[in-house]
């Protein structure tokens, strides 16, 4: 059994909790503040909670602002921009991982860049899946 609390102060952010191959990923992003994660997409369908704070997520033509306890999903290829005037804790939850066409770097052991940094504060993951 993996277990975290959601909640507490992180040392760093973006935070990945868990990654698995074949699996998924879940990673923890606190937005401070008026920061945002700009217009984007990714190979995997995405989930992402907001565990605290408030954001403002626009995809395709709508615009939704949501607080603590909603859930999105989102497509693969899914474009779409997330922005919080007042700081944001959310949790994002990749599958399956890697998705088709996810950029993994040369497999002759070049380190990718979704590749968490050495020293980061995830303690309970098994590096070698990422």
């Amino acid at each position: 059994m993996q277990h975290w609390s959601l909640t507490e102060s992180r040392a760093s952010s973006p935070e990945v909790l868990h990654s698995r191959d074949g699996e998924g990923r879940v990673v923890l992003i606190t937005l401070g503040a008026g920061k945002a994660l700009g217009e984007h997409q990714v190979k995997e369908a995405a989930f992402v909670l907001v565990v605290n704070g408030g954001i403002r997520v626009d995809a395709a033509d709508a615009s939704i602002d949501a607080g603590a306890g909603e859930l999105f999903r989102f497509e693969p290829d899914e474009r779409r921009a997330v922005t919080s005037p007042a700081g944001a804790r959310l949790l994002l939850v990749l599958a399956p991982w890697p998705g088709e066409g996810h950029y993994r770097g040369d497999e002759a052991g070049v380190i990718s860049s979704a590749a968490p940094e050495p020293g980061s504060a995830d303690r309970r993951t098994d590096r070698s899946h990422t």
